[in-house]
């Protein structure tokens, strides 16, 4: 019978739902395991612990790969015999057991004796850890949408928050990253020293990503995983060509795959600037009658193949919310595997969380840390442009438009999530005659205010208006004077 109008309809199946089931006979049905796969894996682990365990190692198997908490238990014990250098056998891994109050958490002996003699063909243990790992994932989905479920039949105030979590959770299953993603102890020092050794070797691959900037990568050892780089200036200082000269480098001459997120400028105009950058051609000469030559064109041609053939892309979209820019970053390392991302800039983005409405400082503070965040998460360096405040014009002599850390515009928490943070400016701006602007012309500095792991300091630039570009060291007269 048709629902009478304006009448409410009821949804008898909410509880069941909200008890953790996808409909009402779903409370009663087992998750998806398969035990069967379970005890193969764990017979073969027995009867050859040195092959099958480092294979379960390799393969990142965890105890919440297993359904039953008995073979939860064995499997997280027979793991930690093997790292530890004991012996595996069937006697002693009683003994041993009983000793640590674990023995009836597996079933007791006779348990332990039918998973040894359960006698699986060697060959279909890669086959079997598999089916398990497929079980694992199902569950997972299931919890994670019954978590969904029941937070959407709550009706959230923050549902693109809500929206935002629901997609990192899933793609987390799909990566795997939920269970195995924390490395040991032991994993984090051996990475400490074959990074130590490696650099002693003088291998550039061990340090971060090149930055292009020969000084700038002296003092940080290069961008790393997880850092998040703040270059902050006033405006017309040349922050957007110095972040787009570094994805010049990273992208092109590198070759890494990059995304660049533009809440200023439109991807036309990113593009355009890094053709006429690369090829050393000033569009402002077209304005006053120049014609290129032979050698121009072959140059601009050049840079064109070169941008149209890099792993470059170039999100515009206008306030962009840090939800929305996440989930865009998340699904491009997935698809893409990008490897560096550069947003222009901090404050253009928007959180569109209840608390960030009330206050403008806790919204960047909450896109600052969503940034740093994203950084750990997809475990690749993000470079984001900031604004300054006016400090650096109240300052007088010397200090004129020398910008600080406390310039950062509206949030502390920006110098505070930072592993790096770049000052930016360029004393031309400031000259107080053209006589004295002209001296300065070119003169740019990048003011490495902090650094989390490594020096700070002065890294003079050079920066060449017509193109839009910084180049290394200080301008040439200088230099030679």
């Amino acid at each position: 019978m048709a629902a009478e109008p304006n009448k409410p309809i009821s949804f008898p199946k909410t509880a069941a739902l909200q008890q953790g089931a996808t409909t009402v006979d779903d409370v009663t049905r087992a998750l998806p395991h398969a035990l069967g796969p379970e005890k193969s894996l764990l017979s073969s682990m027995l009867q050859d612990p040195q092959d099958y365990i480092g294979v379960a190692i390799e393969e990142k198997l965890t105890q919440e790969h297993f359904y039953l908490p008995s073979h939860a238990t064995l499997f997280g014990f027979l793991i930690e015999l093997f790292e530890g250098g004991n012996e595996v056998e069937l006697v002693s891994l009683v003994q041993r057991l009983l000793d640590r109050g674990l023995l009836d958490r597996v079933g007791g002996p006779a348990a332990l004796t039918d998973i040894y003699t359960y006698a699986p063909s060697p060959g279909h243990f890669r086959h079997h850890l598999q089916h398990v790992k497929d079980k694992f994932v199902l569950r997972s989905i299931i919890q994670n949408s019954n978590e969904a479920i029941a937070q959407a039949y709550d009706a959230p105030d923050e549902v693109a928050a809500l929206l935002d979590s629901v997609e990192a959770k899933v793609l987390a299953i799909r990566e795997g990253s939920e269970t195995n993603k924390a490395p040991t102890i032991k994993q984090s020092v051996n990475e400490v020293i074959e990074q130590f050794q490696a650099l002693l070797a003088g291998e550039k691959g061990a340090q971060g990503i090149s930055t292009g900037f020969e000084e700038l990568d002296r003092m940080s050892s290069g961008l790393k995983a997880g850092e998040m780089f703040v270059v902050a200036a006033r405006p017309s200082m040349g922050k957007t060509s110095f972040m787009m000269n570094m994805v010049e480098h990273i992208c092109m001459d590198l070759g890494k795959p990059t995304m660049v997120f533009s809440c200023e400028m439109s991807a036309f105009q990113l593009v355009q600037r890094l053709v006429f950058s690369r090829s050393k051609f000033a569009m402002s000469q077209l304005s006053r009658g120049y014609t290129p030559t032979k050698g121009d064109l072959q140059r601009i041609q050049r840079a064109a193949v070169a941008t149209s053939s890099a792993k470059l892309f170039i999100d515009d979209t206008a306030g962009i919310s840090i939800n929305e820019l996440r989930a865009k970053a998340r699904r491009k390392k997935r698809d893409e595997d990008i490897q560096f991302i550069a947003i222009d800039y901090l404050q253009l983005m928007k959180s569109r969380t209840k608390q960030a409405e009330s206050s403008r400082e806790r919204e960047i503070a909450e896109i600052s840390a969503g940034i740093k965040g994203l950084a750990k998460e997809l475990g690749i360096p993000i470079c984001i442009l900031a604004q300054l405040n006016r400090g650096p014009e109240s300052r007088s002599g010397k200090s004129l438009g020398v910008p600080r850390m406390s310039d950062l515009r509206e949030s502390g928490s920006i110098e505070q999530d930072a592993d790096m943070v770049g000052l930016l400016y360029r004393t031309a701006y400031y000259a107080e005659d053209a006589e004295a602007k002209e001296a300065e012309e070119g003169k740019a500095e990048l003011v490495l205010a902090k650094n989390r792991n490594g020096e700070t300091g002065h890294i003079p630039l050079t920066f060449i208006a017509d193109l839009m570009r910084f180049e290394n060291g200080a301008p040439a007269r200088e230099a030679d004077g």
